[in-house]
Order: C-alpha cells, then sequence, then structure tokens
C-alpha cells in the first residue's frame, strides 16, 4: 500500500509512473487527498471538541467544590451537547478512515525505474538466457503422455478424488516431487535461508497485509465457515510472521525459506496452455523471503535472481530470465524477474519462478517496520521469489530428460531419489 504522505507530495509522479501499468490515477489519488483532507479536518474536530470537553469538566469539578452547584450544572448541559459532537466526529471520522483505507487497497505499487512500459507479457523485457535445448526424436512426447506412460502421475485420478488440476503423483513420480522439495529446500538453506514450516490457511488480515486480497480474492479458495483461506503461496504466512513487528536494523537481513502446497482456483484457465502440470489448483512450491533494509533490496534482489540461477544450472535445464513490463506486473510488486524452463516437447517456454522486490508496499499493510541508528522507526522492504514451483520444473525435466530408454534424472537429484531413471 502507497503512503499517504507520498501521495500527497509526489502526485504527479506516481501519476506518471502508474501509467506504465496502464492506469491513470489521478482521478483515485484526488479522491484519496481529498478524503484524507477531510479525515484530518474531522480529526482536528475530534480533538478540540473532546479538550474542550475535558476542560470543562475540571471546571465543574472546581465549581462544585466551591459550592457553587449551579454555575457547574449550567457546565454540565456544555459538556452533554460537546458529548454528542465528540460522539458524531468520532462516527464520520471512522466511516471516513475506512472509505480512504478502501481507496489505498485500490492502487497498486509504483513500478521501478528500470520496469519497461507495456500492456501484456508480450512487452516483457528477456535479459538472460543460458543452456542448451536438447534435441529429442521425432517421437518425444509432452510430459502429459509421459506421466501415463510410465505411470507416475495420474490426472484422471486426481479429477475423480478432487477435480481437473488436482494430480496424483504415483511410485517415481512421488519419489521425484519429493527429491525437488528436498533439494530445493537444500539448496536454500546452503545459502543462508532459514527453514520454516507454516500454516497452509491464514486469516484475512495475512490476506491484506500481503496484498492477496482485495486484489486476488477471487483466485483464493475460502473457507467460510472460519473465515480463513487457502494459502495461494508460503509468501503470505511467511512474510506476515513480521505483521505489527518492529525490527532493530542489526537484524537485517532475514531471510526465510519453506515447503507449502499451494491452492489457487485459476478461474478461466482453460485451453492446451493450461494441460497436464501446465496450470494446477494444487501444486507445491519452495519459497524464499526476505525483509531487507531499503538501502540494500535491490542488492538483494540480484542475489536471489543469481541464486534460482545456480538451481537451474545444477538441473541443467534451458531457462532465461525476463523483466517484466508494466502491464504484467503483480500488483504489489515494485519489479519482478519471471524464470522460465524451455519445454522441448511442447516447444514453449514455461514460467516456474518469480523474484518481487515490494519495497514499502506490503510493509506498510504489515505495519512492518525497523528502528535506524537514530531510533527512528520507518518501513522495511519486503521480497520473495519461488526456489522453485515445482509442477512447471518437473514438466521440463520429464520432456527435456525423455529418451528412448526411458526419463533419466539430473544428476544433482540422484542422491535425493535413489534412482537415475524412469522407465
Amino acid at each position: 500500500m502507497l503512503q499517504l504522505q507520498a501521495i500527497r507530495e509526489n502526485t504527479a509522479g506516481i501519476v506518471t509512473a502508474l501509467k506504465k501499468r496502464n492506469i491513470d490515477a489521478a482521478p483515485l489519488l484526488e479522491n484519496i487527498i481529498q478524503l484524507d483532507e477531510k479525515r484530518r479536518a474531522l480529526q482536528t474536530k475530534l480533538d478540540n471538541t473532546l479538550a474542550e470537553s475535558n476542560k470543562l469538566s475540571k471546571e465543574i469539578g472546581m465549581l462544585f467544590k466551591s459550592g457553587k452547584a449551579q454555575e457547574a450544572n449550567a457546565l454540565k448541559e456544555q459538556t452533554a451537547t460537546l458529548k454528542e459532537d465528540s460522539k458524531q466526529f468520532s462516527e464520520d471520522l471512522t466511516t471516513t478512515a475506512e472509505e480512504l483505507q478502501t481507496l489505498l487497497y485500490q492502487i497498486p505499487n509504483v513500478p521501478h525505474d528500470s520496469v519497461p512500459a507495456g500492456s501484456s507479457e508480450e512487452h516483457n523485457e528477456e535479459i538472460f538466457k543460458e543452456g542448451d535445448v536438447p534435441v529429442l526424436s521425432s517421437e518425444a512426447l509432452p510430459h502429459w503422455e509421459l506421466a501415463k506412460k510410465y505411470d507416475i502421475i495420474d490426472f484422471e485420478l486426481g479429477v475423480k478424488i478432487a477435480g481437473a488440476g488436482f494430480p496424483v503423483y504415483k511410485g517415481k513420480g512421488a519419489r521425484l516431487q519429493r527429491a525437488l522439495i528436498a533439494y530445493f529446500l537444500d539448496k536454500n538453506t546452503e545459502a543462508g535461508y532459514t527453514e520454516i514450516q507454516v500454516p497452509h490457511l491464514v486469516n484475512e488480515a495475512s490476506g491484506f497485509g500481503t496484498g492477496q486480497l482485495p486484489d486476488k480474492e477471487g483466485q483464493m479458495y475460502h473457507v467460510g465457515e472460519d473465515d480463513l483461506y487457502l494459502i495461494p503461496t508460503a509468501e503470505v504466512p511467511v512474510t506476515n510472521i513480521f505483521r505489527d513487528v518492529i525490527l532493530n536494523e542489526s537484524e537485517f537481513p532475514i531471510r526465510y525459506t519453506g515447503y507449502t502446497p499451494c491452492f489457487r482456483r485459476e478461474a478461466g484457465s482453460y485451453g492446451a496452455h493450461v494441460r497436464g502440470l501446465n496450470r494446477l489448483h494444487q501444486f507445491d512450491k519452495v519459497e524464499i523471503v526476505r525483509v531487507e533494509h531499503p538501502s540494500k533490496s535491490y542488492e538483494a534482489l540480484d542475489g536471489m535472481v543469481e541464486h534460482v540461477k545456480n538451481i537451474l544450472r545444477d538441473l541443467k535445464l534451458p531457462y532465461r530470465v525476463l523483466r517484466l513490463c508494466g502491464g504484467d506486473l503483480g500488483f504489489t510488486a515494485a519489479l519482478t524477474y519471471d524464470f522460465e524452463v524451455f519445454s522441448t516437447a511442447q516447444d514453449r517456454w514455461l514460467e516456474i519462478s518469480s523474484v518481487s522486490n515490494f519495497e514499502t508496499y506490503q510493509a506498510n499493510r504489515l505495519k512492518l517496520r525497523f528502528k535506524d541508528e537514530t531510533g527512528k522507526s520507518q518501513f522495511a522492504h519486503t521480497l520473495n521469489g519461488s526456489s522453485l514451483a515445482l509442477p512447471r520444473v518437473l514438466a521440463g525435466i520429464l520432456e527435456n530428460y525423455q529418451t528412448p530408454e526411458g526419463i533419466m534424472i539430473p544428476e544433482v537429484l540422484r542422491p535425493y531419489t535413489g534412482f537415475d531413471r524412469i522407465d
């Protein structure tokens, strides 16, 4: 959430920056400033009324002590009026503050200067590419057919149990899935991230804290009776550890990693491009989350990008890195790099990671602050990245590592799987 002070002091700059997202924010920002002025005026009236009421109460007490009951009773009538006024001011203030908060939630984060303008994924910038695309035989299969051939993932059984988008992993497929999770976690902890296990459901405050609510409410599974949400990513519970927290500057950097299943409704997702593992309602993901000093957050973002690169190098998968344009940038992000693995059998790129810096946007919602050297409190920066999302990584491995003898296992995973081939 953008800070009110920044909106008041740099309205024109924010309007210009949000044009990269193809948004004309001027009318909304104008409404916000007007509501904020109204809120501050109401607060002043309330404060003055309460101060006058307190002053009269003290005078009434002194008059009663002095035996001047008639004068005291006359003043009591004034305090009664002041109490009614203060009650009305308080109610108006609450209503105005809620309206203001609702409008603030509607403004996305301001894109970083390096974010290119653009309206869709077609305008994303490829900034890095690495790895050799394997040459497969003419009989090469997409992963959903390989899964059936080797009986390692059963999509039809998942439909029977839950519905489309809930696959069942079997035998070596389940073992490979578990191996990837363990390998990702080990790589992350070796890089200095502390492993953490978190709840798979969160309350509404957590959803608002990281920005999934109200922006992505329709994409989240909601447990109505308990008013809880199934997590779309571990970012939500992990980052909310720091909701309403004041850190010391010496605590930076804070680095966490965690594995969770993730749940996304993915409403409106149909067609061949979402077949098999390409898009699921339930999938496994290992996440990395960082809380950083504002002066270090972009250095940290670069480090996260290099870390994900190293994992993909170890897996020997061809990949590329994209800098997302304004129109494809997530609502809460200031800058995002997407990683895509090339699926040789499908002849297309598959997104397998997003690494983002949210600057103070989430921290403002979370009320996540730190005290600097002078003792002054300011907002921290939050970052997160997939390290990695499993379905499309698994799809890439199955398709790119297929041979006439079976699906070879990347060498780095063999100590985790206990086998070197699926046949």
